[in-house]
């Protein structure tokens, strides 16, 4: 018997604690462009550049999410996605299903968000992705420090995280 409870044991893997999310978002204060700093990326993204998250809030309170970038090099083709978010009731605004395909939703938990909504940081308690972006291509080494040590602290992989080059 002890031998299954090895096996259950292992196959649980580590627990994780959950990732907080920031208490309150504001809706249309987050909406409009994001632009994509680093990443662990989705299989989508691997090889993104200038990516940028943009989100429009829809009269339904959906959230119409337009993803684009150019895939390989800063000039190569543009791809674009268009998931649509739902944001999870009482939740401050901060955790959202993002469907790409229905009906699953991807959990999107906003961790990090700066007072003016200049900085954020998209996280899943899986610790398998993670999104740092920025209301503007490119920010300070001083940011991007005190950012990637938040992602840190949340306990995913750095080695894995990608800074998203960006020319505009």
């Amino acid at each position: 018997m002890s031998l299954l409870a090895s096996l259950i044991s292992a196959c649980a893997g580590k627990q994780l604690t959950p990732i907080a999310t920031v208490p309150q978002v504001d809706l249309p204060k987050f909406m409009g462009d994001w632009y994509v700093i680093a990443a662990i990326p989705t299989a989508i993204e691997t090889e993104s550049y200038n990516a940028i998250e943009s989100y429009k809030l829809d009269d339904d309170g959906t959230i119409a999410t337009t993803f684009t970038f150019n895939k390989g090099s800063l000039t190569g083709p543009q791809k674009k996605y268009e998931p649509r978010g739902f944001v999870v009731k009482n939740s401050g605004n901060a955790t959202w299903g993002m469907q790409f395909i229905w009906p699953i939703k991807a959990e999107y938990l906003i961790a990090h968000l700066d007072k003016d909504y200049t900085q954020t940081v998209i996280a899943r308690n899986a610790r398998d992705y993670v999104w740092i972006m920025a209301r503007t291509p490119k920010i300070s080494e001083e940011d991007y420090k005190k950012l990637t040590t938040l992602v840190n602290n949340l306990g995913y992989d750095m080695t894995k995280l990608r800074r998203v080059p960006h020319n505009r």
